[in-house]
């Protein structure tokens, strides 16, 4: 009772000196990792209905358990996909600051927020892992964004759920995938991860969900799935903070 009397004193204290400001605009707000009232409804938040595989949003009410056309055409080596937010020019300015500029404070309401859209993969799910950084990437950001998203969805999840950081890793440099087209980029992680050696023979028969901030084509997805599979997991699920949707033609 003292303790938490004492807790709830300290972050009064703490937000008068700093307050908590909206992750979209930096307006004061009432707690930390919220979103203010006017920028609330500007972020696309997924919900059904979606693709039962890869979790694109449908335009209009559908059938549960329906493919959109890209899975129908080319189903992918993950299981299921899911994802907070659409990818669009106002969850890009808060996706870029928490990659690429130091923005940390911002993984837990987003790991809040990929808890809660992807609850249907995490309550069946043995193990949590985040996409890997090749170690140059990482001597340069100093952190895997993936892995802080990780560990706020792990703390957010109930149930026993274990988060193993080190189930992959990277085994060479793979550059940007910015710009590529979906061969490109399949192509140019082809191989480029594996099953960490002190994790081979233990991971038969397991569910496994790949975290990462945002997935685009899913080739990132599907070059870590393959490892993890042939290694014996049961299924890979991916569970993004944000996804990008193509227009449909």
């Amino acid at each position: 009772m003292l303790l938490h009397a004492c807790a709830v004193a300290g972050r009064r204290l703490l937000d008068s000196v700093l307050p908590p400001l909206c992750l979209g605009c930096g307006e004061i707000v009432e707690t930390p990792g919220a979103l203010c009232a006017r920028c609330w409804p500007s972020f696309s938040f997924i919900s059904s209905p979606h693709c039962a595989r890869c979790g694109t949003p449908f335009a209009e009410e559908i059938e549960t358990g329906s493919l959109c056309a890209a899975c129908l055409a080319r189903p992918p080596r993950f299981g299921r996909a899911r994802s907070a937010l659409v990818y669009n020019d106002k969850s890009r300015h808060l996706v870029l600051p928490f990659k690429h500029g130091d923005r940390t404070d911002m993984a837990r309401a987003c790991g809040q927020w990929m808890a809660r859209a992807g609850a249907d993969l995490l309550a069946e799910a043995d193990l949590l892992t985040p996409v890997p950084l090749h170690w140059r990437r990482l001597f340069m950001r100093r952190y895997n964004q993936a892995l802080l998203l990780a560990r706020h969805v792990t703390r957010a999840t109930e149930g026993p759920i274990e988060l193993v950081p080190d189930l992959l890793r990277r085994r060479r440099w793979t550059g940007s995938q910015a710009g590529l087209a979906a061969s490109e980029r399949r192509h140019n992680v082809s191989k480029a991860f594996e099953v960490h050696p002190r994790w081979t023979g233990k991971l038969k028969g397991k569910v496994v969900v790949l975290v990462d901030d945002v997935l685009t084509t899913g080739a990132t997805a599907e070059a870590c799935a393959r490892p993890l599979l042939a290694a014996g997991a049961r299924r890979v699920d991916v569970l993004t903070l944000a996804r990008v949707v193509r227009p449909a033609l």
